[in-house]
């Protein structure tokens, strides 16, 4: 088997058809497989699935453990060579996957890759670009979120230089589309930390295959439709901020000095209530 794909679902009935079948297009030649675990979606999504694509293995989660466990459930199970993490509201191109693969192989010095994400005119997209890795200053400012009032404290942190067409080494790629050779999983024992139930476990993961001697990638080589966050539009924006605060307390723990994780906890709190009259005044 060359490649497992591997999707987490939630509430994603009205995207996740499209993505099975652009996947199914993607794979002309080589062999692969389609694993969907489904995180307890209230919205039919797993019955869907089952009906309309019964050649896909299907996982049905009766409770939401989050986006990292999840893919931990399929990753357990995939037989692939390599595994692709690609979202639901994801649309890749015919005979892409064929492409993407034939280039990993041809550089084994990258453990980790993605592609160029767009929108649905083509255009790079700015929300599905690869990031520098955090660090307490620019995380402060977006829990503060007083990146909404002078944007460009944390242009460097967004990578607002990255030019979409050069293929480059970067620091972390999107978990919608993340391409990873099965000897990183085999050395890790697992694709994404527990730790995490959604947001940073990407950028974790990346920051593992640094540390583990490989590279991280970005190259245009291929494209890929990115809709963005689909399942993330049907949450509040209190429940949002109170998971990407605790991942990130998560992360600053494991991978930065006591005094960043210290700044970043103390601010959880303030970010939370922040979100909290934002969504009062909406």
């Amino acid at each position: 088997m060359d490649l497992s794909v591997i999707t987490v679902t939630w509430n994603s009935k009205n995207c996740i058809g499209e993505q099975i079948r652009s996947v199914q297009a993607g794979c002309r030649v080589i062999s692969y497989e389609h694993c969907i675990v489904d995180n307890a979606s209230s919205d039919g999504t797993g019955e869907y699935i089952k009906k309309e694509f019964p050649e896909v293995t299907l996982i049905q989660n009766r409770k939401n453990n989050g986006f990292g466990a999840a893919n931990n459930q399929a990753a357990k199970e995939a037989r692939g060579g390599y595994l692709l993490f690609l979202n639901p509201d994801m649309r890749v191109t015919p005979g892409s996957l064929d492409i993407m693969l034939g280039w990993m192989r041809a550089h084994p010095p990258v453990g980790l890759a993605s592609c160029l994400l767009v929108n649905e005119e083509g255009e790079a997209n700015p929300g599905a670009q690869p990031r520098r890795f955090p660090t307490w200053r620019d995380q402060l400012i977006i829990l503060l979120k007083l990146h909404h009032l002078f944007p460009k404290l944390i242009d460097t942190y967004l990578f607002k230089d990255f030019d979409p067409a050069k293929e480059q080494m970067v620091d972390s790629v999107r978990g919608s589309f993340m391409l990873m050779r099965r000897a990183v999983y085999e050395k890790l024992g697992f694709a994404f930390d527990p730790r995490y139930f959604i947001w940073f476990e990407d950028v974790d993961l990346c920051r593992e295959v640094w540390r583990l001697g490989w590279a991280v990638m970005h190259t245009p080589v291929i494209k890929c439709v990115d809709h963005v966050g689909q399942s993330f539009k049907q949450r509040p924006s209190v429940w949002k901020q109170k998971q990407f605060s605790r991942s990130l307390v998560a992360y600053f723990r494991k991978w930065e000095p006591w005094y960043a994780t210290l700044i970043i906890t103390l601010a959880r709190p303030v970010g939370i209530a922040l979100a909290w009259v934002y969504s009062l005044s909406r």
